[in-house]
């Protein structure tokens, strides 16, 4: 049984209610900060312990919260990024959801460490059932002691909202976030300034994934040199994995870093194989925004190595043979899944969510999803997937956030893995027209019609 930081209380009954969740060391790691740490040496003991942001980046935490500008005097802020929005991504909900003080106490821990007395939880608009329980959280830590003035008798003050969204893709990027919660447009800022340095209101802000600030409490509970002996090499802890598609076992899945995806696949403790034991065509290791694989490269690296669920590992290669941990939305496709169909969906997506701000981004966007739907529906052209392959390499790296990035990356990848499907899309349209998302005949048995 995999070792579990974030989810092992998940199984005690009633671990979403504050007593339950007291009575089983819940704002332990509260106490043990504001009494015997300062806040640089909570900052330090996050830095030892390697963590890395689980939003998507993977940038390492601790140094993020180091980078905070404590200098100018003025407040300084926590926001904790709930927007989860990425199509494959059900993580941050599940943990919310099932055990919310777990989110609190580490954003108190989080607030402490950062000299904050003014912090944040903004959380999807599409979430408000989730909205409700955190609210009702955060009363239940208020009623308690946990926020307000004066916690512990320490001196320490720290208000916690929760914020609601409107539904914007975009606001998972932390400067549209930002944008957002001063109510304005949700449009990425330029940086510098990093919000570190100038964020909300313009004053000092951190911004945190949900999963990443959960992590904080037991890293203060248990030392950041003992978090980091788990994992592999500079991927340290655990991570939660959505995982879902045709396997047998979908779910939110906590899993030790340094796993290999063959057993993370495969194992009945966890997506347990393929649905109905069809063929393996394609998975997605880190949510749509992240390049597709094929099966020779989901298992082993290109140079034969065991792929493991680890930052490194799945990146190895590129994204020629690699891809990215992403947010861990890991989606995997039987032999009846159409490549081209699942990239037009996920291109239809990143048009829709696009706030329109970058040329590259917005007019991209809507190339690649009128091309894709053109292939889709039997007009494709001989040049189009040529032309696709063009639109996707001008957008990439020319945008303000990453999001131009995010919908050039799963059209690259279909196309580089998977082009003869593309080619039997506009070769053969009488034979994808008028059918659902799934193929009539799987790829392999029409292959040798494209020679």
């Amino acid at each position: 049984m995999a070792r579990k930081i974030l989810l092992e209380k998940l199984d005690i009954p009633g671990i979403a209610e504050y007593e339950v969740y007291r009575k089983n060391g819940g704002y332990a790691s509260v106490e043990k900060a504001l009494k015997t740490m300062t806040p640089d040496e909570v900052v330090e003991e996050v830095k030892t312990s390697g963590v890395r942001g689980r939003g998507g980046a993977g940038f390492p935490m601790g140094l993020k919260w180091s980078f905070i500008d404590k200098k100018s005097g003025k407040p300084r802020h926590l926001v904790v990024n709930a927007d989860e929005s990425e199509p494959g991504t059900f993580k941050d909900r599940f943990l919310m959801h099932h055990i919310p003080h777990l989110l609190i106490e580490g954003a108190i821990v989080s607030s402490y460490a950062l000299e904050a007395n003014l912090s944040y939880i903004y959380i999807r608009g599409e979430y408000m059932w989730i909205f409700k329980i955190l609210e009702k959280a955060i009363k239940e830590a208020y009623a308690n002691g946990w926020l307000g003035k004066n916690i512990l008798g320490t001196g320490y003050n720290l208000d916690l909202y929760v914020h609601c969204g409107a539904g914007a893709y975009i606001c998972g990027e932390e400067t549209a976030l930002i944008e957002s919660l001063e109510g304005k447009r949700g449009n990425p800022r330029i940086k510098p300034p990093f919000p570190a340095v100038s964020g909300l209101w313009g004053e000092p802000t951190v911004v945190n994934n949900v999963e990443s600030i959960s992590t904080v409490s037991w890293i203060i509970n248990n030392g950041g040199a003992e978090y980091a002996k788990i994992g592999v090499g500079k991927s340290t802890g655990t991570k939660l994995m959505s995982a879902s598609g045709h396997i047998k076992n979908p779910g939110v899945y906590e899993i030790e870093l340094g796993l290999t995806v063959d057993e993370f696949f495969n194992s009945d403790e966890y997506c347990g194989g393929m649905l109905d034991d069809r063929p393996l065509k394609a998975v997605i290791p880190g949510g749509c925004s992240v390049p597709i694989l094929p099966p020779q490269y989901i298992f082993k690296t290109a140079n034969g190595e065991d792929r493991l669920i680890s930052y490194e590992s799945l990146a190895d290669g590129g994204f020629v043979t690699g891809s990215s941990l992403g947010s861990g939305g890991f989606i995997v496709y039987n032999d009846t899944a159409c490549i081209v169909r699942n990239t037009w969906n996920f291109s239809r997506f990143f048009h829709h969510e696009s706030c329109g701000q970058c040329s590259p981004c917005r007019e991209g966007t809507g190339w690649m999803d009128k091309i894709l739907h053109r292939i889709e529906t039997g007009q494709g052209r001989e040049e189009d997937i040529d032309l696709l392959w063009s639109i996707q390499s001008k957008i990439e790296g020319n945008t303000i956030c990453p999001l131009g990035d995010a919908a050039s990356w799963p059209v690259a990848a279909a196309i580089r893995h998977f082009r003869e499907e593309f080619e039997y899309h506009v070769r053969f349209p009488e034979k994808i027209k008028n059918r659902d998302h799934f193929v009539d005949e799987p790829m392999e048995k029409v292959r040798h019609l494209l020679k």
